[in-house]
């Protein structure tokens, strides 16, 4: 498994896009228009050959609506991770008595929603793409929106809730990984970076409430995101109402 997508959830798509793309450097981004079918919008950035999406409620009653009313504003919404074995994944996540959501398989791209009250936390959702390298979210001529001089790929996330054990535990078996313990909770190395739960860090409850990125200049993006507002109370980068740990790369 490779985290390969990070889905953000934010009340105003255009408020937040410009301050997204400047402190992390990133390029033009692409909307997926697949999105419409869950009353969504959409940006979605490639960080190296990794993504970073913004989605946005464009009608009454949706999942993304309900989370930004649930955990008092923008922030973070779904962890999209990539196989090399979907027909094994599946088959594990059903094993594990894990419910499916919306499922896909069309045109050699594949996903695989899992429920959110079985998985806690986020909406995990695990994909497929012939070939590998390909990655159907992140539109057609991705590879060439790719600017790496500030951020080079996302490698992790963390997830906050009142029940880190519990939470990690069902991660783990889901995705095939061990865990193991860490310092105020547990981390589950995936492909190339880290999955980190924690508990309750704040007043917003259950969530996504961070993700890490490899850049060159930690200081530098601290720098811009000073710059444009975009800094939490405890100093660290904030975008969309989500916590950024910058990684050296």
């Amino acid at each position: 498994m490779r985290l390969r997508q990070i889905a953000l959830v934010a009340g105003d798509l255009d408020a937040i896009k410009a301050d997204i793309a400047d402190v992390l450097g990133l390029g033009s981004a692409y909307a997926d228009p697949g999105v419409a079918k869950y009353g969504l919008r959409n940006q979605v950035w490639p960080i190296g050959d990794t993504f970073l999406e913004v989605v946005s409620p464009t009608q009454p009653g949706t999942a993304a609506g309900r989370l930004i009313e649930k955990r008092a504003g923008d922030g973070g919404y779904m962890a999209i991770f990539q196989t090399l074995d979907l027909e094994g994944a599946r088959a594990r996540i059903a094993a594990e008595g894990v419910r499916v959501v919306d499922q896909s398989d069309r045109n050699g791209a594949a996903f695989t929603h899992l429920h959110p009250k079985d998985l806690r936390g986020a909406i995990v959702s695990v994909d497929a793409m012939i070939p590998p390298e390909r990655w159907e979210w992140g539109g057609p001529d991705w590879p060439a929106e790719v600017q790496t001089d500030v951020s080079v790929e996302i490698r992790g996330c963390e997830i906050q809730s009142d029940d880190p054990d519990g939470v990690s535990a069902r991660w783990a078996g889901a995705l095939g990984h061990e865990r193991a313990r860490m310092p105020g909770g547990w981390r589950i190395p995936v492909e190339r970076g880290e999955l980190r739960f924690v508990v309750l860090g704040d007043t917003r409850g259950e969530g996504l409430s961070a993700f890490d990125v490899a850049v060159h200049d930690p200081e530098a993006v601290l720098d811009r995101a000073r710059a444009r507002g975009c800094i939490a109370a405890d100093g660290q980068v904030e975008l969309c109402g989500t916590k950024v740990r910058l990684v050296q790369a």
